[in-house]
């Protein structure tokens, strides 16, 4: 059973192309983005509230400034530390957690490695193209967890 729009507690089916504020892509995932409509953490709350009453086959563009999307950039977040506590194979692109945070490695030299606690996206002005797939009713149990099921 389908639902006619998106709305609270619908499963919404997306296709995703990401875009600096200047047009550059940034980001266009091959598989759809699928999420729990009704502010369960799935989507940006901005876009979910711009996707609301919309209809499968409907466009939707939408910039979001960093306070919208991925916060500012914050250079606290930034940290200097020795190569040889991440061991060998440490590359540029790595993710390493600590303390809970995940931290981006961005630069590797000198035995030094520098971690970037901050979103990629931290800072930017983004440019969101969405095209909604399908829209359907969610099941009680994707309501109950709070996530859409495959």
């Amino acid at each position: 059973m389908n639902a006619e729009a998106v709305a609270p507690n619908t499963v919404v089916s997306l296709k995703v192309e990401l875009y600096d504020a200047q047009g550059a892509l940034l980001d266009a995932p091959k598989d759809p983005l699928t999420y729990l409509h009704g502010g369960y953490g799935g989507l940006l709350e901005p876009l979910e509230r711009a996707l609301e009453g919309r209809r499968a086959g409907e466009d939707v563009r939408l910039q979001l400034e960093p306070e919208q999307a991925f916060g500012e950039y914050d250079p606290t977040l930034l940290r200097v530390e020795p190569a040889e506590r991440y061991g060998e194979g440490l590359v540029v692109g790595m993710q390493v957690e600590e303390e809970s945070n995940i931290y981006t490695v961005t630069d590797v030299a000198g035995g030094k490695a520098v971690l970037d606690g901050n979103h990629p996206f931290a800072g930017m002005a983004l440019r969101f193209f969405l095209k909604i797939l399908a829209v359907r009713n969610a099941k009680q149990e994707e309501i109950s967890r709070g996530v859409s099921l495959p």
